[in-house]
């Protein structure tokens, strides 16, 4: 099960797959809640429950899109069993709401969604939970492939309005062999992850990882720093699965001595963060560099010494203007590509060393004000590096009139003064670039999967 799952050879990690999990009984998938077996017989019984809903409507091809709305990591790792034996498409909203899964129903037109707890859901569509026994013993393997299309995933976008990405088996399972392989995950293993199994990143580290590896994952998704801490001790955690704010905020904390590793995804990690977790727990940090369309893309660990970022080893890139391009089996098959099959994302880099590249921002991140070009991220570094300043988040919003740009600042900080900090930017900004507002926050809005809540902190800075 340690090899990159490929096209060609899917089918049979797939079939391995489902022959060792029923077989697998002393062995949890949660830990001390949910073994691998258990998670075996509730596939089997949403299988049966897929079969019978494409059989209702009408589809030989069991191309049914089906909304997944439950919380429960052994859930969702046995729909996605399910959905792979029967060919179905699974949903992944970016939320619970009622409008957010009217207009995923719209948009897809998914007739039927998983739940494990009840749920409002759009008026017609009809609900398959997961019982204490199944119909069936044994999952169907004749449909299993690499190239199918697995999920079609709903992100809430940088610009908050909410985007769809289809991810095949290949594209999930692929990385997810590769990752578990490349840094010995087994059944040794427990990981505890901070992050929602409905961001990728939380979905491949604490859903799909723990089934290719045969480690276990710790029920719950704490957010806060204290029980960080208790639920890495009382779970005896051996790998930490975080996000950059939460690493900011236990860095002092230690969160038990059995963690060997620990991995950041969702956005950039400050050096200072990692390096004080490093030395307060002994163990590095891992940063993954990647996105939802494009799966990841490279790593790096500043304790091992290695400060640019190393490219996976299935993806191949290549830099054109300091816009990255990448090739890799992880891409969403619905991204645009060119003749050779490079993918032009959003991100700015440079090259540093052979087959290393650093992050320099993102090429969108670049606005107008007053006919003047803003680099935003540039902003938010200046403003980051602030003694004072413990976080911030910059964007450009409509001026009065609606047809221009001011650029605002939220900032999270101890001792923060926006005039001093305008002071200092103003020594190093051109005028337009300077921020007109900066608002002292005691707290940042995150969205549920980590990310920084664009929307709400637009709202902030509007005064709305």
């Amino acid at each position: 099960m340690n090899a990159l799952f490929t096209q060609k050879n899917s089918e049979f990690f797939l079939k391995e797959l489902f022959k060792q999990l029923p077989k697998e009984s002393g062995l949890d998938y949660i830990r001390s809640g949910i073994s691998r077996a258990e998670v075996y017989a509730m596939a089997c019984q949403l299988g049966a429950e897929f079969r019978e809903l494409a059989m209702a409507e009408g589809s030989a091809t069991s191309k049914v899109p089906i909304c997944l709305v439950a919380e429960e990591r052994s859930v969702i790792a046995a729909a996605l069993l399910a959905a792979l034996s029967t060919g179905s498409i699974l949903v992944l909203p970016h939320s619970f709401s009622s409008l957010a899964l009217s207009q995923m129903q719209e948009s897809t037109g998914y007739v039927a969604a998983v739940v494990d707890v009840d749920r409002p859901l759009p008026n017609g569509v009809h609900h398959i939970s997961c019982g204490a026994s199944s119909r069936s013993s044994e999952l169907p393997k004749g449909l299993l492939s690499g190239e199918i299309e697995l999920l079609r995933i709903f992100t809430g976008g940088s610009t908050g309005s909410p985007k769809i990405w289809s991810k095949t088996a290949g594209n999930l399972f692929g990385e997810a062999l590769y990752m578990a392989a490349g840094y010995q995950i087994d059944h040794k293993d427990t990981l505890l992850s901070t992050v929602s199994p409905y961001h990728i990143y939380g979905l491949l580290f604490s859903v799909v990882i723990p089934l290719v590896s045969k480690a276990a994952i710790c029920r719950e998704t704490p957010l806060f720093p204290t029980e960080i801490v208790e639920c890495s001790r009382q779970g005896s955690a051996t790998i930490l699965v975080s996000i950059p704010p939460h690493y900011r905020v236990i860095k002092e904390r230690k969160p038990g001595s059995s963690l060997r590793l620990a991995f950041s995804s969702a956005g950039m990690l400050p050096e200072e963060d990692g390096r004080v977790f490093t030395k307060n727990n002994g163990v590095g940090v891992v940063e993954v560099y990647g996105s939802t369309e494009t799966g990841g893309l490279a790593t790096r660990d500043r304790s091992a010494g290695e400060i640019f970022f190393s490219p996976l080893k299935p993806v191949i890139y290549k830099i054109k203007n300091d816009r990255l391009h990448v090739k890799s089996p992880f891409l969403c098959p619905d991204l645009p590509l060119d003749s050779e099959g490079f993918f032009l994302s959003g991100d700015k880099v440079r090259e540093e060393a052979t087959g290393q590249f650093s992050l320099h921002g993102r090429a969108d991140a670049v606005t107008k004000v007053g006919g003047v070009r803003v680099d935003l991220d540039e902003v938010r570094d200046l403003l980051q590096s602030q003694a004072s300043v413990e976080e911030c988040m910059v964007l450009s919003l409509l001026d009065e009139t609606g047809r221009g740009n001011r650029v605002e600042a939220l900032v999270r900080g101890e001792g923060a003064d926006p005039a001093r900090l305008k002071k200092a930017l103003a020594l190093q900004l051109e005028p337009a670039a300077l921020p007109r507002r900066i608002l002292v926050v005691p707290v940042i809005p995150l969205t549920s999967t980590g990310k920084y809540d664009r929307d709400v902190i637009r709202r902030i800075l509007s005064g709305v």
